[in-house]
């Protein structure tokens, strides 16, 4: 069964470009393929991760998507099966069909296009089958801990007033605001129809929950961050990717192709696509480490780097929930994969705004929990060095998976970090003032979306606030 798989995925290589940089390449039965990867994948996601129903996933996960499969979407209707959670969506009048599978633990998973639902068996289960829990005791902040005076509050509260409107752009669409310091939450909100335990995707953000793995297994010495990522694709004595460094690859200086727009991996993304076959084969653009250029793939080589570790596929799919999800008690987090148990953790990750702020907590302490040190107690540092190479002035500087709000950005302290994902999803750091500012959002493609800047800004004034304001 798995070379039936493999079979489907040549034919899906055949139907699709390896890249997006010459949309008009590709054929309407790829479009179309795309469209229904899309909707099943989401559609699956939001109903078995984040327990929404249609109408609400027609709200907010269909609409002010990606132009170029957002009207086929409309058109197509997925077939939701609730007991054996799979959803399959048909296109091209039923000629194909494309299928995504719930797994407990790591959600959702794209079979390429010619797979059918005997496909799922080949799946890799390292969980045992468990219902999603709705609940979240908000542990460890402690929800009585009032340390805020009442002008502060009140600053606060009109702060996220605003957030919910249109103020920090006319895209913008909040579905939650969460603030907190390691005390306590300092103020939470959500969107009608969300709870604590709604997960979102988050998109990018999940970068920097992929560096975090990274720096789980940087503390438990599997790997270190200049050694060469000696992927098996990459071992040829001739072959000058060799030189790419696991921190060539945090600080997305691979130098690989990877096209105009190194954030368009949609064979990965919609098209069923491996991180194998598609990220692993890019040629060298430029010498690794000469050059800044943000790029999905490099994320997803650097997980496969990691993976390229172990010898147990179960292992290593269960290795980030041991050794991180679990100990800080992300509850409602969703590391999703490819049907060959690669992470990909440039994106496709669904987690609440609690599960999120724990993992900025984390990093507020500098990588210690509960008197474990998770990651290195230097990680936050790491992080925050500017790269050698560097974004253009006019955006924030990087980090490894992280941005950084350095000199560029005088309004904030100069130690400010952020995680930063499509349609608005954004987790800021700011250790000088231990704070940890949560935004969730489904802001609309095409417009400007929220100014994660300004928010965090006037975050930061209201908590300056005095009783004599």
């Amino acid at each position: 069964m798995r070379h039936l798989i493999r079979s489907a995925t040549l034919l899906i290589v055949s139907l699709t470009l390896h890249g997006p940089a010459a949309l008009a390449e590709e054929t309407e039965t790829t479009r179309n393929a795309y469209a229904a990867g899309y909707l099943a994948n989401f559609a699956c996601s939001a109903v078995f991760n984040a327990n929404k129903d249609w109408n609400a996933i027609q709200r907010d996960e269909l609409t002010g998507i990606y132009p170029l499969i957002a009207e086929q979407v409309t058109q197509l209707e997925p077939e939701i099966n609730h007991a054996e959670k799979w959803v399959r969506v048909a296109y091209d009048n039923g000629a194909y069909t494309r299928l995504s599978v719930w797994r407990p633990r790591l959600g959702c998973v794209d079979l390429p296009v010619g797979a059918t639902l005997a496909s799922i068996e080949q799946l890799d289960q390292p969980f045992p089958r468990t219902e999603v829990s709705h609940h979240d005791d908000g542990a460890p902040w402690q929800a009585d801990v009032s340390v805020l005076s009442a002008a502060q509050q009140q600053a606060l509260q009109q702060v996220v007033d605003q957030a919910f409107s249109k103020h920090y752009g006319s895209g913008a669409r909040t579905s939650a605001v969460l603030v907190a310091n390691t005390e306590t939450i300092l103020t939470e909100r959500y969107a009608e129809g969300f709870t604590p335990t709604t997960a979102q995707r988050t998109w990018s953000v999940a970068k920097s929950i992929g560096a975090s793995v990274i720096g789980v297994a940087v503390q438990q010495e599997r790997i270190t961050v200049d050694e060469p990522a000696a992927l098996e694709n990459w071992s040829h004595p001739l072959d000058p990717r060799g030189t790419i460094t696991l921190e060539h690859l945090l600080h997305m200086a691979s130098g690989l192709d990877s096209n105009r727009a190194g954030n368009r991996t949609d064979r990965v993304y919609m098209g069923g696509g491996l991180v194998s076959d598609t990220a692993t084969e890019t040629a060298l653009e430029v010498a690794p480490g000469s050059r800044w250029k943000y790029a999905n793939n490099d994320t997803m080589l650097a997980l496969r780097t990691l993976r390229e570790r172990f010898t147990d596929t179960n292992e290593y799919l269960r290795f980030p929930y041991t050794e991180l999800i679990d100990k800080i008690g992300m509850q409602h987090t969703f590391l999703e994969t490819d049907w060959q148990g690669d992470f990909i953790l440039s994106s496709q990750v669904w987690t609440t705004a609690r599960d999120l702020a724990r993992l900025g907590l984390l990093h507020l302490q500098n990588g210690r929990w509960n008197d474990e040190q998770i990651l290195p107690a230097n990680w936050v540092e790491y992080i925050s060095t500017p790269a050698p190479a560097q974004p253009p002035t006019t955006s924030p500087g990087y980090g490894a998976q992280w941005w950084l709000y350095n000199e560029r950005f005088p309004e904030l302290p100069d130690d400010t970090i952020a995680a930063r994902g499509n349609r608005g999803q954004f987790l800021v750091l700011v250790p000088s003032k231990n704070l940890i500012i949560v935004r969730r959002g489904y802001d609309l493609a095409g417009e400007p979306g929220f100014n994660e800047h300004d928010f965090t800004r006037d975050v930061l004034k209201a908590l300056e606030a005095t009783q004599s304001q």
